[in-house]
């Protein structure tokens, strides 16, 4: 007995030890953790039980068969983040630079079909080379096997993406199937084809960092919600993330203790927006002052700043907050921002999770680049997310809801539960000025009386007592008692049950 637990003991030495003390040492060199001392950040400690640590590869070409290392490139099983289940895969650079191969791909995929049988998010720690050549076609069935949970697991358990080195051709297509994508700046990469492909083909000379980097996807793609500046900031903020997501579709939204009161009154909101319709503030701040503890998770805050999305809570549940934010292209909803708002209530639907919507939005972004680019089919997104979403939804209006803008966001005919309105809330197709050129058009030369129409106009429309009056609106608050207000609301549909009608899918315009 004390042989085989010798044997033991070294087979577990082995495997910790990964592709060796130089190759370690290579990773910490670039400012870099082991996949294991990322697991033992992430996870509670003493949490982790690892599975799978003696699999080894089957590929015989190439002498593959004399390189073996057990656990073949990725550390896989479970553990628990603040007390609560989840399983994990932990990509090694050190072995064979992550790539991944038949065995490496069975080991992801056991976790995962686990996780589905339990009702558990699951987490991907990525840092890998692509598949692994030497293995060719299998190694790719491997990746197609992934992909497949990817889908089947979609809406059903969270998935988290965190990429903390490269990841290349096959590889970038699981995680852009994974409902959230970190990111570590200067050391991690998502591309189909690398810089090497890229300048052979189409003779562009580009960066890893610039076709792929960190930088690039949260900023132009919006491939990626956030980065970080190294591995250790990334998995706190993973941590810290967690807490606001349900383990599953049918657990229901996690609940945190907090000491903000749900009557609390803040009266810095009354003169929040300008007197100026044209003048932009910052949403951000209204967000702050209504959630609880002014604690407030944003999400791909660098990428189609029009609009805001992110994680907070209203007495100690998770909500998620989608918002037009004034500051930028003045809250107009473009192709970027639609996607980015749409996907993000697609998500919350799919996992029970409220949805309050701030909205100061003057419309559509006009011009031919957004025509071209399929302003239509995109805003359509959005419009399809709120449309279809049962969850509980709460609308607050501060300021401008203007044409069809006015219906995407949440609106009472897009089956919103509580509409607010704030008392300077203006609900018009448009704005005045361009509404009375249109409709007075045969007055344009008269000043005078443009402006007299232009007034009319405004005591006619913009105001929300027209919405109110059709019920469109469920009441008209003072801007200081918006938390208040939501968190009676979000109290009273707690036990909201909408359905659909039965249907395999719906055709969501992509």
């Amino acid at each position: 007995m004390h042989d085989i637990i010798e044997e033991l003991d070294r087979r577990r030495a082995a495997a910790r030890l990964g592709g060796g003390t130089k190759r370690i040492e290579a990773q910490h060199a670039k400012g870099k953790l082991t996949a294991r001392e990322r697991l033992e950040l992430l996870l509670d400690e003493g949490s982790f039980e690892e599975w799978d640590m003696f699999v080894e590869h089957r590929c015989t070409d190439f002498g593959m068969a004399d390189n073996k290392i057990p656990g073949d490139g990725v550390v896989t099983g479970y553990g628990m983040i603040n007390g609560r289940l989840v399983f994990v895969f932990s990509q090694d650079f050190t072995v064979f630079g992550g790539a991944l191969s038949e065995a490496h791909a069975e080991k992801i995929c056991k976790v995962m079909d686990q996780a589905m049988k339990v009702g558990a998010p699951v987490i991907g720690l990525n840092d890998s080379g692509g598949a692994r050549i030497q293995e060719g076609v299998a190694s790719l069935g491997g990746y197609a096997e992934v992909f497949q949970r990817n889908v089947m697991a979609s809406g059903v358990i969270p998935q988290i993406s965190l990429i903390m080195g490269p990841c290349a051709g096959g590889a970038v297509y699981s995680p852009a199937m994974t409902d959230f994508i970190f990111m570590v700046k200067d050391s991690s990469y998502m591309f189909v084809t690398g810089p090497e492909v890229v300048k052979t083909v189409t003779h562009e000379e580009v960066s890893a960092e610039q076709l792929g980097g960190a930088t690039t996807h949260t900023t132009k793609s919006g491939v990626a919600d956030l980065a970080f500046e190294n591995d250790v900031e990334a998995i706190l903020m993973l941590r810290r993330f967690f807490n606001y997501l349900p383990l599953n579709n049918r657990a229901g939204v996690p609940e945190r203790p907090s000491g903000d009161p749900a009557e609390r009154l803040d009266h810095s909101l009354d003169t929040l927006v300008p007197d100026n319709p044209n003048k932009p503030y910052d949403i951000k701040e209204l967000i702050l002052k209504v959630v609880d503890d002014g604690d407030f998770f944003e999400l791909q805050s660098e990428h189609a700043k029009n609009v805001v999305i992110g994680f907070a809570r209203f007495e100690g549940r998770s909500v998620g907050i989608v918002a037009n934010n004034p500051l930028v292209l003045a809250g107009c909803l473009d192709i970027k921002s639609s996607i980015k708002a749409a996907r993000f209530v697609r998500f919350c639907d799919a996992f029970g999770i409220p949805v309050v919507t701030f909205v100061d939005v003057p419309g559509f972004m006009p011009g031919t680049s957004q025509e071209y680019g399929g302003i239509i089919k995109h805003g359509a997104k959005l419009l399809y997310a709120y449309a279809e979403c049962t969850v509980p939804k709460v609308t607050v209006i501060t300021r401008k809801a203007y044409g069809g803008a006015y219906d995407v966001m949440s609106s009472k005919h897009l089956r919103g539960d509580v509409n607010f309105a704030w008392p300077n809330a203006e609900i018009a197709v448009m704005g005045a000025k361009g509404a009375v050129e249109i409709i007075f058009r045969e007055e344009k030369k008269d000043p005078a009386k443009l402006a007299a129409r232009e007034a009319e106009y405004k005591a006619r429309f913009a105001n929300p007592f027209v919405a109110g009056a059709r019920g469109f609106i469920d009441d008209v608050i003072q801007p200081h008692e918006t938390r208040k207000r939501i968190c009676r609301s979000l109290a009273m549909l707690k036990d909201k049950k909408l359905d659909n009608p039965w249907r395999k899918h719906g055709n969501i315009p992509l």
